[in-house]
């Protein structure tokens, strides 16, 4: 134990003396003092090694837009990692390339990954510039300020608590625990004590030792030698939640709070059908009338079921919901389901009260009679087909679809329903392609929305995850929820879930054994696996969406809000969920179906436009340029930072965020606010 102290001592010195010598290395010029303090662009170096951490943090910074350099260890044609490719001369300033380093674990020389020259050069850049590194994973020992691996092995179910320091610093927008999801691995050790000399550990996250009495560090910060790593001791990949909570922090942290991106948690939900029904499954076909059941040979059904329509208790429930969660669901509505109702008896209760609590709920345009606005179907085969078939499909027309779309709109302006008349929201997405049966869009359908001023139009996620152009139209692609739409019990949802996602052995359709998709489960007991599993899991599915700044919207159909209101133990989970990771200043944002297709084309845009924008920080400043006419460029600063004396974006998460407008020739100053 004597002998440790001096030992530490001798690194230290040796590190010095190495510093020192690399420190000579770096590009030599008498200018940049005399210009000011070194120019460090906003680019994030990640060296990836294929592992599910580095991925998982060049996820979150694909997610947020910010640009990366991304150096492939495992390509035998990748540039040396030197001093020429870390920083140069611009003008008369010493340019820094990148303002971060992620590297893969703390081992990457012993695993043969980086040389000893280039980790040199590393350590040399970073205490030159400033610049922060973070391991994405590390193995628990002195290199990082730990003691050697006390604990390896899962940390599944644990509870991970952010201490003070971390808090206050940059997982401040967490509500202080999380739990570890399964399948987790952590590296643990507590820190040095005492640490070397120069040397300190701050505990940012801790997590208690699987069966030991104590908590080691899950994320701290090391620093040395006028350098700061970040340490992640755990293994984990971009699916888990508590990567998806914890990778903002990481990337806050390594970046000084200062990078070109922005991130919001979104959650918008959809309700389908309003004023409408839907129809039942059947628990006795397995299948749904009217869709994919067969029928008798003069066109009855032989599986006939109830339909499913909400009632004004169901609405009541609805609005009791949305007061005590304080979250809004938009409903996509159609006209005809109201006046069908009307044309049957004096009083519809369920419209009347739609009507008269029209201002508590956000409108959006479904169609008046919710037709299929693609090619004419035949049901004569299962699946049906287009008429006419894929080579010479025959199209419901241009005039029957503008009937349809503004015919909707004049039927709610009339009474008074607050809606956007630039949405859309097809019924089942039809118009747009379906395939393999329509593998193209309707070209009437296409023409109608120009005709009927539509802007939006909601498309299916699970088809189309990407955005896109419709004529003049941009897509809106919407997350399906796993609460089908033919079903109003918990009884119902778990034996259409059993029918899908069991073997035939199992007695279901087998469909999880052929589609790459799906998954096959054992089947769920028709009393408790609604609660037990269905809603966990899409609960589960729904927060990974909100946790991953994607503004698409979730829908499900008024059905989920009838008879057992299956949807509101799912979005009270996920909400119960969220408010137990993130503090009160990081709260959902619910974007209206314009705002989200604008967030959406707005990220895509910047996408394609990051290669022609410049950015880089200069004694407190950031300096954004555009080569090619003006762009919309993400920033995100401490909070206080300006533009022109105004303040730059709006809060969230700890920090100021926005958009930058910046036009060719014209750069964009923002004076960074100092952290307290």
């Amino acid at each position: 134990m004597k002998n440790r102290p001096t030992g530490r001592a001798r690194k230290t010195v040796t590190l010095i003396v190495a510093v020192l010598v690399l420190l000579a290395a770096l590009p030599a010029t008498s200018s940049p003092a005399q210009a000011g303090g070194p120019r460090v662009d906003l680019i994030v170096l990640v060296l990836d090694d294929g592992g599910p951490q580095v991925d998982a943090l060049i996820s979150e910074l694909d997610q947020r837009g910010t640009p990366r350099t991304i150096v492939d260890l495992n390509d035998p044609a990748r540039p040396a990692i030197d001093a020429t490719f870390l920083s140069d001369v611009a003008g008369e300033l010493e340019r820094a390339r990148f303002q971060a380093v992620i590297l893969p674990s703390n081992e990457v020389v012993v695993l043969g990954q980086v040389t000893q020259a280039e980790m040199d050069a590393l350590d040399t850049y970073e205490a030159h510039f400033g610049i922060r590194r973070a391991y994405a994973r590390v193995w628990a020992g002195p290199s990082v300020g730990l003691n050697w691996t006390q604990y390896n092995g899962p940390l599944d179910g644990a509870v991970a608590t952010v201490t003070p320091a971390g808090l206050a610093g940059p997982f401040g927008y967490l509500a202080g625990s999380l739990t570890v999801d399964a399948f987790a691995w952590g590296y643990l050790a507590t820190p040095l004590d005492p640490p070397p000399d120069g040397e300190t550990f701050t505990s940012l996250v801790e997590v208690p030792v699987p069966g030991e009495g104590w908590s080691a560090p899950l994320i701290g910060v090391h620093t040395l030698v006028g350098r700061e790593q970040l340490v992640v001791a755990m293994g984990a990949n971009r699916h888990q939640g508590h990567l998806r909570a914890l990778a903002p922090g990481i990337i806050d942290w390594v970046t000084r709070g200062v990078n070109l991106g922005y991130a919001r948690n979104y959650l918008s939900v959809h309700i389908d059908d309003i004023f409408m029904s839907d129809a039942r499954w059947s628990t006795v076909g397995n299948c749904t009338p009217e869709d994919d059941c067969p029928r008798n040979p003069d066109g009855s059904e032989i599986y006939p079921t109830e339909p499913i329509r909400m009632t004004a208790d169901d609405l009541l429930a609805v609005r009791q919901w949305q007061q005590a969660q304080g979250f809004v669901l938009d409903f996509a509505y159609n006209g005809a389901g109201s006046d069908e109702a009307f044309a049957t008896q004096v009083h519809d209760p369920l419209s009347e009260s739609l009507l008269a609590n029209r201002h508590r709920f956000r409108w959006i345009n479904h169609t008046y009679s919710h037709p299929f606005m693609g090619c004419l179907q035949d049901f004569s085969v299962i699946p049906w087909q287009c008429v006419g078939g894929t080579a010479n499909p025959q199209y419901l027309d241009e005039p029957t679809i503008v009937e349809e779309l503004v015919g909707n709109i004049g039927w709610a302006q009339r009474r008074r329903i607050p809606f956007d008349p630039n949405e859309l929201v097809p019924g089942e997405h039809s118009g747009l392609r379906v395939e393999p049966q329509q593998p193209a869009d309707n070209p009437n359908f296409v023409s109608a929305l120009g005709a009927a001023g539509i802007s939006y139009v909601a498309s299916d996620a699970s088809r189309e995850p990407e955005q896109r152009f419709v004529g003049s139209a941009l897509t809106v692609p919407r997350h399906p929820m796993n609460i089908f739409y033919n079903v109003g019990t918990e009884a119902e949802e778990v034996d259409e879930y059993n029918w899908i996602y069991t073997s035939t052995e199992d007695g279901g359709s087998g469909i999880c054994t052929i589609d790459p998709r799906s998954t096959c489960i054992s089947p769920l007991d028709s009393a408790s696996g609604f609660q037990s599993y269905i809603v966990p899991l899409e609960a589960g599915i729904a927060l990974g969406h909100v946790m991953g700044n994607d503004p698409r919207p979730h829908y499900a159909h008024q059905s989920n809000l009838a008879e057992d209101r299956i949807l509101l133990p799912v979005l009270d989970e996920l909400l119960a969920r969220y408010r137990g990771i993130y503090a009160p200043d990081t709260p959902i944002v619910a974007p209206t179906m314009t705002q989200a297709a604008i967030a959406l084309r707005r990220s895509d845009v910047w996408e394609d436009a990051q290669a022609g924008v410049t950015a880089y920080l200069q004694d407190g400043t950031v300096t954004i340029e555009s080569a090619n006419g003006t762009v919309h460029v993400p920033l995100t600063t401490p909070t206080g930072s300006t533009i022109g004396g105004v303040n730059h974006g709006t809060a969230y998460a700890g920090r100021s965020s926005g958009w930058v407008s910046v036009g060719a020739g014209s750069p964009v100053t923002v004076t960074i606010a100092a952290e307290s």
